[in-house]
Formats: C-alpha cells, sequence, structure tokens
C-alpha cells in the first residue's frame, strides 16, 4: 500500500515483517535509495501455559506458500510449433488490444475485460500490446513489467492458458501472445 493509502487495508504486523525483508534483498536503482525502514517487528507470541494447547505453528512464507490453489489452472507458454506459426503469419491473431499510454488501473480492467470477451468468443490467441517504454530516460514501462504480473494473478488464470514476448513483427518486447482459455470443459482446454 502506498503511503498516500489510496486503497486497500493496512498490513498486519506479519506482512510488515516479510516485507522487510523482502526489501532488504533489493538492490536500488543507480541514483535512488530504497524507503526508510518505518515498519515494526512482529513480537513473538506468548508462550503457551503448560495446560493448554499450543498454537498451530505458522511457518515462514516459501514458494510452495506461495504457489495459487490446486483449482487455478497452472500457465503454460505457447509451444515452439504455435510460436513458428504465429510469428510466420500461419496462426491468426484473433484480437488485439493496445494497453500503452493507459494508467495502470486503466489498462488492468481494459485487459480483464478483453480477455473475458476473448474466452467467451472462444478466440484462442490474442495480443496484449504494453509498449516498450523508456521514453525520455525513464527505463522500462510500468505496463511490460506489469502486464505479465496480471497475468499470472488466479482471477486471470482462468481465461489465459500461457503468454510470452511476442516476435519481433508483432512488437516484440513491446507486446505479447496470450492462449486463452476455453471456458467450458471446466475451464480446460
Amino acid at each position: 500500500m502506498s503511503k498516500g493509502g489510496k486503497r486497500g487495508r493496512p498490513l498486519s504486523p506479519e506482512e510488515k515483517h516479510l516485507w522487510q525483508q523482502v526489501t532488504r534483498t533489493l538492490t536500488p536503482l543507480p541514483g535512488r535509495s530504497l524507503p526508510a525502514d518505518d515498519t515494526e517487528t512482529p513480537k513473538a507470541p506468548p508462550a503457551p501455559e503448560p495446560d493448554e494447547k499450543p498454537a498451530i505453528k505458522r511457518t515462514q512464507t516459501s514458494a510452495a506458500a506461495l504457489r495459487p490453489p490446486p483449482s487455478v489452472p497452472a500457465l503454460a507458454p505457447l509451444d515452439r510449433r504455435m510460436r513458428q506459426k504465429v510469428a510466420r503469419g500461419k496462426t491468426d491473431i484473433d484480437a488485439r488490444i493496445d494497453l500503452h499510454g493507459m494508467t495502470q488501473d486503466r489498462a488492468f480492467g481494459q485487459l480483464r475485460m478483453f480477455l473475458a470477451n476473448a474466452q467467451l468468443h472462444r478466440m484462442r490467441l490474442v495480443l496484449v500490446i504494453t509498449g516498450k517504454g523508456g521514453g525520455q530516460g525513464k527505463g522500462e514501462g510500468v505496463l511490460r513489467r506489469m502486464v505479465p504480473l496480471w497475468l499470472e494473478r488466479p482471477e486471470f488464470r482462468t481465461m489465459v492458458i500461457g503468454f510470452e514476448q511476442a516476435h519481433v513483427g508483432h512488437g516484440g518486447a513491446g507486446a505479447l501472445y496470450v492462449r486463452i482459455r476455453r471456458a467450458d470443459r471446466g475451464g480446460r482446454r
């Protein structure tokens, strides 16, 4: 959550502690520094009384804990044959959306509606144009960085089989091929 407090809930002490651990592993960009550490370390829970049952032990967050529940389908990249067919123009791109120039909030909403519509209309492959960013020395574009993260979220995984960077003829690093999951048959393709 930003310090402006625009949306979301406040972080719990455990979440703040976890965030501290994550930020300690980061290296700031040249000329920038990490924000000041203004969160408190969570206190250890009191030891249980001898006649009390001990509480369920919490484990540190692991990669397994961060994986989506089994009900959310896993992502799979495009296979080599399909990539070649798309790059050579032998497989059609069913639709495309151009997000560059949009704010993150607007792009997120537009992407979600676009993918839901593509799934509804039984499209197989779409092109999502994020733009490359880098205008006026700003570095990598925000949408170029964020769209893949959004596509990995559970609400998108029910619509998306997989995605990967587009061929240079379709936008290269500023675009993604996205395979659409069929809505019928329990979301499986």
